[in-house]
């Protein structure tokens, strides 16, 4: 029995990609080892969005190659999205890596572990915009990495939009949708293997069911899984701000396991970068669509995220955006420093901003945030919520942590617990009523009652 170990970077979108590969070789017969000193096989799972993300991939691999060469690994695989953009670059650069497979061929993944595949010479699957079929399903073997009471379940693949800035449709082909009968299926299996929370994730959410046909799939989707007895949350991230149907927000306001929680990436206010990003919307567009949010789903939590920076970028451009993010008051936001990708629309563009100034920006735009988090965060304080208890905190074993339905995993804040009664039995993936006594620019702090 061969040990493999795996390293996975980037999306919950790549994780679940990990967990797949990883579930095929476990039901091949191999051994997935945490440990990678002790893996035979190494696998890097890399992520190839933005160079900060490519950065941390190739640190990975060369991490892995140094356990090779010091004869702690015989096989070093490497998959995903940077295997995508610069394949070849990496085979010539990189000899001692065994195999390398794409987004598209993730079913190779126990024929690259075999030691008796001449893995260097695979075929290459192209991924081009109408090329790429690869999608898993229900009868795929997954081994997840997350908590037990919460899984990442994949509803889509690929892209068709037009943005600017961004490599996916080149790292993951066009969009296409599951089978809604297949996602039913899975997340059926997992709800009845004790999972409590269900978070569908895919490049455009929002798009789910119509390149088959259905209108308002989203809807209809969230609608089932609501209503699966054994889960109690069902979270949707990655939606595109077109595509926030009235029908969808109506689950959501009506469905009492569709969490109140909008995750929808803006990236910008202001009209002339918006044009420049091929996004589309005006700041007043913008605004509109977040009243009518907030009208049809009382006290939903709203996380997005911006980029600063982006070519042509004024000042007057990024005051338009701190003026927006001031009156929209999110109650979760990411800010992103432009990244300049070979191959995508934006990197033609003149008027390409200093990345300090592009810097300075982002941390002018945080600092806003926190205020506004903060304040919206102090509306909880003297109410009791209900939480997904997680266990040890991860900042302190002197306190303990869960989450809101309105806190996602890993992006967001999350609740602090520093008392309990006497007795208190609990264990991960449990709910438990916590009134909350204090708040701070992220988290939030109270005791179980």
């Amino acid at each position: 029995m061969k040990k493999i170990g795996f390293v996975s970077l980037g999306c919950p979108k790549n994780l679940v990609d990990s967990e797949v590969m990883m579930g095929k070789l476990a039901h091949a017969g191999y051994e997935i080892t945490s440990d990678a000193s002790e893996a035979e096989t190494l696998v890097v799972n890399t992520c190839g969005f933005i160079a900060s993300a490519k950065q941390e991939s190739v640190d990975a691999i060369l991490e892995a190659a140094r356990l090779k060469a010091e004869g702690s690994c015989q096989r070093l695989i490497v998959a995903g999205c940077l295997v995508e953009r610069y394949r070849d670059e990496l085979r010539a650069e990189l000899p001692e890596v065994d195999a390398f497979i794409g987004t598209n061929q993730l079913d190779e993944i126990t024929s690259v572990c075999d030691e008796r595949t001449n893995t260097r010479q695979l075929p290459v699957i192209p991924i081009g915009n109408k090329t790429a079929t690869y999608l898993y399903d229900e009868t795929s073997p997954r081994l997840r990495a997350t908590p037990r009471y919460s899984a990442f379940v994949k509803i889509a693949e690929g892209c068709d939009r037009p943005c600017a800035f961004c490599a996916i449709p080149l790292m993951r082909g066009s969009f296409r949708s599951r089978r809604f009968g297949s996602v039913v299926n899975e997340v059926h299996q997992l709800a009845q293997g004790g999972v409590k929370e269900i978070i569908l994730v895919a490049q455009d959410s929002s798009r789910y069911g119509e390149d088959l046909g259905q209108r308002n799939g989203l809807a209809h989707l969230l609608r089932e899984l609501a209503r699966i007895d054994e889960l109690e949350w069902v979270r949707v991230m990655y939606t595109y701000p077109t595509h926030i149907s009235d029908e969808f927000l109506d689950v959501v306001a009506s469905e009492p396991k569709a969490v109140k929680y909008l995750d929808m990436p803006l990236q910008h206010a202001a009209r002339s970068v918006l044009k420049s990003m091929r996004r589309g919307g005006t700041r007043e567009s913008l605004e509109k669509l977040i009243e009518r949010v907030r009208r049809r789903v009382p006290e939903i939590a709203i996380r997005t995220t911006f980029i600063t920076g982006f070519p042509g970028e004024t000042e007057e451009d990024f005051g338009e955006l701190l003026a927006f993010v001031r009156i929209a008051e999110f109650d979760r936001v990411g800010v992103f420093t432009y990244s300049d990708e070979e191959e995508v629309a934006a990197y033609e563009l003149g008027g390409k901003v200093d990345e300090t100034i592009a810097m300075r920006r982002r941390n002018r735009l945080m600092k806003e945030q926190a205020r506004i988090s903060l304040r919206r965060n102090r509306r909880f304080v003297g109410r009791t919520v209900r939480v997904l208890f997680e266990g040890e905190s991860e900042e302190t074993d002197l306190l303990w942590q869960g989450r809101m339905e309105t806190q996602a995993p890993e992006v967001d804040g999350c609740v602090l617990i520093n008392d309990a009664p006497e007795n208190t039995n609990l264990k991960p993936g449990d709910f438990v009523n916590v009134l909350i006594t204090e708040a701070q620019e992220h988290d939030l702090i109270g005791r179980i009652v």
